[in-house]
């Protein structure tokens, strides 16, 4: 089943929203809650700005291959967030992120329902990205 033009021009949009939502939620977290970001937030937010402008700029001229560099960056940055939210669940890499840097990467600013903090936020941002981008190439392969 082909994908019309119309969808796809949608799909980018909801892609290039995910990741102002990631980079505005990030902005919110530390310059209105006063969250210090550690070295590997850092990190995810080197990988994570520049998605505004790739995907915005994917979507105005309408076309998903301009977008390449967005899908290195956000397979990246599901590393990266998966590393970071492992050292803040795991015990055993828990000391890990004791060492990360002036702010300790392994403390968590928040901790919804007992799992959701911001690196979670951030892999699924991540992840939401990737995955969509794929989808994206193989729908424009197969047409």
């Amino acid at each position: 089943m082909a994908v019309s033009q119309q969808t796809k021009e949608t799909i980018l949009l909801i892609i290039w929203g995910q990741a102002l939502t990631a980079m505005l939620g990030s902005l919110f977290f530390s310059e209105f809650m006063g969250y210090t970001p550690c070295e590997l937030c850092w990190y995810q937010r080197i990988l994570m700005y520049p998605l505004v402008i790739i995907y915005g700029y994917a979507a105005v001229k309408k076309d998903i291959r301009l977008a390449l560099p967005g899908l290195i960056m956000s397979g990246l940055g599901i590393g990266v967030s998966t590393y970071h939210y492992l050292i803040q669940k795991l015990p055993a890499l828990h000391d890990a992120g004791a060492a990360c840097g002036l702010v300790p990467c392994n403390g968590q600013y928040i901790n919804y329902f007992g799992f959701v903090t911001i690196p979670l936020l951030a892999l699924v941002a991540f992840l939401v990205i990737f995955i969509l981008h794929i989808s994206l190439l193989v729908q424009q392969r197969r047409d």
